[in-house]
C-alpha cells in the first residue's frame, strides 16, 4: 500500500474567508497540482489544524492567541482530495469549545472521513481510526502534548493528551498508550501514530526523540509528527520510520523569511508485507491559501534543507526530478 501523509491543514481564518466560504472556489483547487500525487496513493491522511463547525464560542479569547474554525463547507474540500482520515489531537480542535468539536466529529462521520485523537471521552479520543481495503488494514492513533486542559476524561470530551520528558512517556500516559498500541498491533497490518507535539520551530529535542523512539518500540510502524511549522529530518529506527515533522501544508500564516514555513513536502510511505520500504518526498509550497508543488529555487531550498536535517539522523535522502527518496531496510 502507499500512504500519503501531509502536515497541518488549517482551513480557518483567512482560508475560510477567502476560499471555503467563497462559492466560486472549487474544492479541488485548494490542493493544486499536488492532488494527482495524493490520489495516486491508497490512503490520504492530514492533521486537521482547526475545527469544522458553525457552532461554539472562542475558548479563552483573552489568553489564547489564535482560534481556528472553518465553515462546514470545508468537508467538501476534504472530500475533493478523498481524505481518508484526519488527526484531531492538536491545539485547535477545541478552539470553539466542546460543542463545536463534537459537531465536527458528526460532520466527519456523516461524510465517511475517518478521524482519531479527539472524542466525547477518553476511550473515543484514544481509539484508532481503521482504514480497510484490499491493500490491508491501516490503523491510525493520534496524540498531542498541547493544551493539557483539553485532555479527554472518562466521561468528558477532549483530545488524547500525553505527557513526556527526556525519559519518555510519563504514567499514566505510558500505560494507556502501551495498551492502545498492543490492541491495535494485533489487528492491523500497519500502524501509524500521529503526534502533534513539540515546539513550533527548531530541530526535535532530546525528549521528542525519546518519545518517537518509544512509540516505535510500543508498536508503531510509522511516527507521523507535526506541530512544527517546518519539515524536520527523517530517522530510521528499528527498521521503521520516524517523520519528526511534516510541516505546514495549507494555512494563512505569515511566512518567516528565514524559516520559510510556506515550504514543506507531501510524504508518501510505501508498505510491503507490513513493512515500510521507502519514503518519497514531494516539495510543496503554500500560496494564496492553497498548496501546490514547489518549483525552481523554492524546491531546491526545501530539498537541500531536508538533506541536511536527515543527515543528522544518518538518513540519506536522494532527490531526482524534484522528488526525494529514502530507502528503508
Amino acid at each position: 500500500m502507499r500512504i500519503a501523509l501531509a502536515g497541518d491543514v488549517m482551513l480557518g481564518r483567512g482560508v475560510d474567508e477567502s476560499v471555503i466560504r467563497n462559492p466560486a472556489s472549487s474544492p479541488a483547487a485548494i490542493w493544486g497540482d499536488v492532488l494527482p500525487v495524493m490520489l495516486a496513493a491508497d490512503y490520504r491522511l492530514i492533521n486537521l489544524e482547526c475545527v469544522i463547525s458553525a457552532r461554539g464560542r472562542p475558548w479563552r479569547p483573552v489568553t489564547k492567541a489564535f482560534h481556528f474554525r472553518a465553515h462546514p463547507r470545508a468537508i467538501e474540500f476534504l472530500q475533493a482530495a478523498t481524505i481518508d482520515c484526519v488527526a484531531l489531537a492538536n491545539n485547535h480542535v477545541l478552539d470553539y469549545g466542546a460543542e463545536a468539536m463534537l459537531d465536527c466529529l458528526t460532520l466527519l462521520d456523516r461524510s465517511g472521513i475517518g478521524r482519531c485523537g479527539a472524542g466525547s471521552n477518553l476511550n473515543e479520543a484514544s481509539a484508532p481510526a481503521w482504514l480497510r481495503s484490499s491493500q490491508g488494514r491501516l490503523a491510525v492513533v493520534a496524540v498531542t502534548d498541547n493544551e493539557p486542559d483539553w485532555e479527554a476524561g472518562p466521561e468528558t470530551p477532549g483530545v488524547y493528551f500525553i505527557a513526556y520528558d527526556h525519559q519518555g512517556l510519563r504514567d499514566p500516559h505510558r500505560s494507556r498508550l502501551t495498551q492502545v498500541l498492543a490492541q491495535v498491533r494485533r489487528q492491523a497490518d500497519f500502524v501509524i501514530v500521529s503526534a502533534h507535539v513539540g515546539a513550533n520551530w527548531g530541530a526535535p529535542s532530546a525528549a521528542m526523540r525519546r518519545l518517537a523512539q518509544e512509540i516505535i518500540l510500543l508498536g508503531a510502524d510509522c511516527y507521523w509528527g507535526h506541530s512544527n511549522h517546518t519539515p524536520q529530518g527523517i530517522e530510521l529506527f528499528d527498521g521503521r520510520v520516524i517523520l519528526y515533522s511534516t510541516g505546514d501544508f495549507i494555512d494563512d500564516y505569515a511566512v518567516d523569511p528565514e524559516e520559510r514555513n510556506d515550504l514543506s513536502f507531501l510524504f508518501t510511505v510505501d508498505v510491503e508485507q507490513s513493512r515500510a520500504t521507502q519514503v518519497r518526498l514531494y516539495p510543496v509550497q503554500i500560496e494564496n491559501f492553497r498548496v501546490r508543488l514547489a518549483r525552481g529555487e523554492e524546491a531546491a531550498l526545501v530539498s537541500g534543507r531536508m538533506r541536511t536535517k536527515c543527515a543528522v539522523f544518518g538518513t540519506v535522502v536522494e532527490f531526482q526530478n524534484n522528488v526525494g527518496t529514502v530507502m528503508i531496510g
